[in-house]
């Protein structure tokens, strides 16, 4: 099996790797946009290799070959711009791209991009378009300009050319038109209210030249002579694509819903629709079109008295009884927002939902105009001859906070194609990952086949502004990395094969000790069970390195759910009074909804480690999960699962030279609808140089929606950790950051790493490489030939880098898959999905990295994940990040109200946010571990 890697002499026990430099993809010497000296590519002949083999040494050293002639450079500043991009002087740019990686098996694969081609050298005309009265909705404003042209085809508006519209405030047209400015009046039908005649409305559209849009930037920009992207170019395209859409499907961002193209039940009121995504963006290869299959919830079109029996698991006849409190919250929650049709007048009448009443629609009373009190359920049957089936339910409210409107739920109708923006429950995400899990050959055909559907070139409007699209998804050039090989205790190493292992008759490499124990049941089914479980577990523990004490103090308890807090306040006061309980094991109740709680109060009230544990019906699971509790337990005790040998042994150049501290950062958001709640930041730190395997976090409530860090205090921690040896060198991936907030997260953020380096000691900078890490995107990637392939999966292998073509045209990133394909288990199904790679973008590199480099660390970190024997999608550092700013959500939630409810974003004005409240501080003996682990 052949592969391009580097020299021949790059050979390691027969495997050929690729590695240091050679003739090809060597990046022009002198010095880059910021002063710097530039950095050496690699490139490759080609050699023989049955596998990818194991990471060694030497392929450390020659992956960062290129990396070493800056190593006389250590008293260099971080950056002199980040001082005056702070003053306002000349801002940090993103570093270009290093060259291409060479190490690992070279083969290739096929992305879920297509080629677009600009055929015309016309460049575009923008139009501010403004419509009064005012619409909301992007449909209606569609349906208006589209009358708008109709009206005037004998004398066409842009000389016969068709203008691209995005149903808001602009729209485009290629090339010359007359038109600069022009107001014109448009009549739509509407339905007289109370009446089945129609009337006229009459609209005032007026059409302004708002500026040209030169194409010439963006060829530039894909040629990598500019570093400026040219986002007015490339929106012109995107609304251009998206207008050629049938009417009849859902745009939500990105993305195209329609029932044809497939629906089923979620349960509880809602289905979900299948669509597609698709974006265009600038690649190495030029413009390219990124199509993915998608699903998402919506509501089903249903009465809303309907939806209501369903969304609360009740028959209807339930509704004769009183409606409890939590009923009408849970409702008034799914409800809010919607639109829904009136049934019980002539014509029909949408309105937006704004609440539920408190009380029943055979008690809500409100006065009429003769003086007279009526309820609604009597006014409905009185004007409307309608005897309401369901009095006793609330209404819902319409019209405004002020201006309070009622209607019965049986006489409205939730309006069709609405997305469901909440959270859904643990069987509607599993519903919904069902249907949306594809093996990836099922998932790349379905691509393909909507690419052809679409006939994207063949469509007018795609052809005046000069757009061709290939139906058939690009081939790119990707490596398979080499694992790294991994130590456990005792001396003992492992090499993964294929991004998996298992720790049969292997220890820990660091067992924690765990002296002072007990056990809390909330799930009386198990009770009898329990104490041959904490028996299991704790022979589990002990069998795999740790040192834990077999018996519990205080005794095992079983307490029914609702007595959880006094329970928990019990272990606590024995923790503070009689004996330090270092670990608490929880079997949660059988209802849900308490793990949030339990980790609250025992993280930031009791300041004990807690570990939850759920029984599987009337037993406990296998000695499978047994191993996978122990491996959670020992880094949450201060253990150590595993470890990279190449840290241990100092072979990792520009990691384990010199002091290193790598962090990972993310932000959480509120769900939607909770406007007024708190961002929350997460940063966590490695403290175990060289090995960075133990982290530790700190996290912080922010303004709502904030995407920047504000704080950052981990390495005063890492100095006392190791010796008062500072970081000489800092990693930092960060999660959650969408491309529109590059900008402003280098200019922020990696000033904030130096501010926090210099409260250390005035002139301490080190040097920092700042990685975003995006997940959240969708490029996909399909095997091509038989040695890029997982077998069991029908995935890419584990470690398959891809940093051509469909990359950024001129700046370093890659995309990573360094997890292998599994199969979901949810209810019972079983199926492959199709694996995403990671995508990480550089935004500031003083360290100089090679792609080789930062791949290969990437992809070796992807390892050391304590709670599995897996390699993980996520570098570890960002994954930590993300599991510890979802743990403080529950601390969010357990606080008093500022109230995540009680303030709309519209009742906010610009001068007036709402006011933060700190999150209750995590005790000093759970954050000095990986509690959130």
């Amino acid at each position: 099996m052949s592969y391009h890697g580097g020299s021949s002499s790059s050979r390691d026990g027969g495997q050929g790797y690729g590695g240091g430099n050679s003739s090809g993809h060597v990046r022009r010497g002198g010095r880059d946009n910021r002063g710097r000296r530039g950095r050496r590519g690699g490139g490759g002949g080609g050699s023989e290799a049955p596998d990818v083999g194991t990471l060694t040494k030497k392929i450390w050293v020659e992956a960062a070959a290129g990396v070493r002639m800056i190593d006389g450079m250590k008293n260099l500043k971080v950056s002199e711009s980040l001082s005056s991009s702070s003053q306002g002087h000349e801002p940090l740019l993103i570093p270009k791209r290093p060259g291409s990686g060479t190490v690992g098996l070279h083969g290739a694969v096929r992305a879920n991009h297509f080629l677009v081609q600009l055929l015309s050298v016309n460049d575009f005309r923008h139009y501010d378009v403004s419509i009064s009265p005012e619409v909301a909705s992007k449909k209606f404003s569609r349906e208006i300009l589209d009358k708008l042209l109709r009206d005037n085809e004998d004398e066409p508006i842009f000389e016969g050319k068709i203008p691209a519209y995005d149903g808001k405030k602009s729209l485009y047209i290629a090339g010359a038109s007359s038109v600069t400015s022009q107001d014109f009046v448009v009549g739509m039908q509407k339905q007289r209210r109370g009446s089945s005649e129609s009337e006229v409305q009459k609209f005032q559209v007026t059409i302004k030249l708002a500026k040209e849009v030169d194409k010439h930037f963006l060829q530039e920009y894909l040629a990598g002579q500019s570093s400026v992207p040219p986002q007015d170019a490339i929106q012109v395209l995107d609304v251009v694509l998206r207008a050629t859409k049938p009417t009849d499907y859902v745009l939500i961002g990105r993305s195209f819903f329609s029932k044809s193209l497939g629906k089923d039940s979620l349960g509880e009121g809602l289905d979900y629709w299948r669509g597609y995504y698709q974006s265009i963006r600038p690649t190495q290869m030029g413009l390219s079109l990124n199509i993915d299959a998608s699903a998402r919830p919506f509501y089903e079109p249903i009465m809303v008295d309907k939806f209501v029996a369903k969304h609360l698991n009740l028959k209807e006849r339930d509704f004769s009884g009183p409606f409890s409190d939590a009923n009408r919250n849970k409702v008034r929650r799914a409800l809010k927002g919607i639109i829904v049709e009136t049934n019980h007048l002539r014509s029909k009448k949408c309105y937006k939902v704004v609440g539920v009443s408190s009380v029943s629609a055979d008690l809500l009373e409100f006065d009429l105009s003769s003086n007279e009190t009526k309820t609604v359920a009597e006014y409905f049957k009185d004007q409307h001859n309608i005897q309401l089936t369901h009095p006793a339910l609330p209404c819902i409210q319409i019209g405004s906070a002020k201006r309070h409107i009622y209607l019965p739920m049986e006489v409205c109708k939730i309006a069709h194609g609405q997305k469901y923006p909440k959270k859904l429950n643990e069987s509607q995400v599993n519903g919904l990952l069902q249907a949306t899990c594809q093996k990836p050959l099922e998932r790349e055909s379905k691509i393909i086949e909507m690419v052809k559907e679409n006939r994207y070139s063949e469509d007018q409007m795609v052809k005046q502004f000069g757009m061709k699209m290939t139906e058939e998804p690009v081939t790119v050039d990707a490596r398979v990395l080499p694992p790294p090989k991994l130590k456990y205790g005792a001396e003992q190493e492992v090499a993964p094969g294929e991004g998996q292992w298992n720790m049969f008759e292997k220890k820990m490499y660091i067992g924690a000790t765990v002296s002072n124990w007990t056990c809390l049941n909330f799930a009386r089914r198990v009770e009898d069970s329990v104490p041959k479980f904490c028996k299991d577990l704790v022979d589990m523990c002990s069998s795999m390195g740790m040192n834990f004490t077999p018996n519990p103090v205080p005794r095992i308890r079983t307490v029914d759910h609702a007595q959880i807090e006094k329970a928990l306040s019990e272990e606590g006061d024995y923790s503070a009074k009689v004996q330090t309980v270092q670990l608490l094991i929880i079997i949660l109740p059988d209802v849900a909804g308490y793990y949030g709680k339990i980790k609250r109060i025992c993280e930031t009230e009791l300041g004990i480690v807690s570990q939850c544990c759920k029984p599987k019906k009337d037993k406990f699971p296998n000695k499978s999960y047994l191993a996978n509790l122990a491996l959670k337990i020992n880094v949450k005790a201060g253990g150590s699962n595993t470890v990279l040998c190449d840290a241990i042994q100092r072979n990792i150049p520009l990691l384990t030279d010199c002091p290193t501290i790598i962090f990972g950062a993310d932000i959480t958001h509120a769900q939607p609808g909770e406007d007024s709640s708190a961002s929350i930041a997460a940063v966590v730190a490695s403290m175990d140089w060289p090995g960075v395997t133990k982290y530790r976090g700190v996290v912080r409530a922010q303004g709502h929606r904030e995407e920047i860090i504000q704080d950052l205090e981990l390495l005063e921690a890492f100095l006392e950790a190791n010796n008062k040896k500072k970081p000489e060198r800092i990693i930092f991936f960060r999660d959650g950051v969408s491309e529109g907030q590059f900008a402003q997260v280098l200019q922020y953020e990696v000033n904030v790493i130096q501010q926090a380096c210099k409260s250390i000691e005035a002139n301490y900078q080190p040097r920092v490489t700042f990685v975003v890490v995006q997940k959240r995107h969708h490029t996909r990637l399909f095997s091509k030939d038989n040695k890029m392939v997982d077998n069991k999966s029908g995935n890419i292998r584990p470690g398959t880098v891809v940093d051509s073509k469909i990359c950024h045209p001129s700046e370093f990133d890659f995309y990573l898959c360094s997890h292998a394909g599994i199969k979901a288990s949810h209810f019972g199904w079983l199926q492959s999905g199709t694996s995403r790679p990671t995508h990480y973008h550089v935004l500031y590199d003083d360290n100089y990295f090679t792609a080789d480099f930062l791949q290969l660390l990437t992809y070796s970190l992807c390892y050391t994940f304590a709670r599995c024997t897996r390699s993980v999608s996520v570098v570890p550092p960002a994954y930590y990040a993300h599991l510890l700013a979802f743990r403080a959500r529950f601390y969010v939630e357990g606080m008093t109200m500022s109230d995540s409810e009680s303030t709309s974003a519209k009742d906010l004005t610009k001068d007036k946010k709402p006011e933060v409240q700190p999150l209750p501080e995590i005790k000093e003996n759970v954050r000095n571990v990986m509690f959130y682990c």
